[in-house]
């Protein structure tokens, strides 16, 4: 899977775990709320500072951002 993908989809998740929108998530990390959604969909190449940020802001260390997620078979 594409880095970008998976950045998105551990951003959505965990934002979906702590009940915030992506409005929520862009007012919090100080970042636009068009650009949450374009690192979600993986189609946005954040830098390591944005990576940072959004970890920060998350409450994750950064490398939990790009983990692939493990499912069972």
């Amino acid at each position: 899977m594409d880095i970008r993908r998976q950045l998105g989809l551990n951003v959505r998740r965990i934002r979906a775990e702590k009940g915030w929108s992506q409005e929520d998530l862009a007012f919090e990390s100080g970042l636009h709320r068009t650009y949450i959604s374009g690192i979600e969909r993986g189609i946005r190449n954040p830098t390591i500072v944005i990576l940072a940020k959004l970890a920060e802001t998350l409450e994750v260390e950064p490398g939990e951002l790009l983990e692939r997620v493990r499912r069972n078979s």
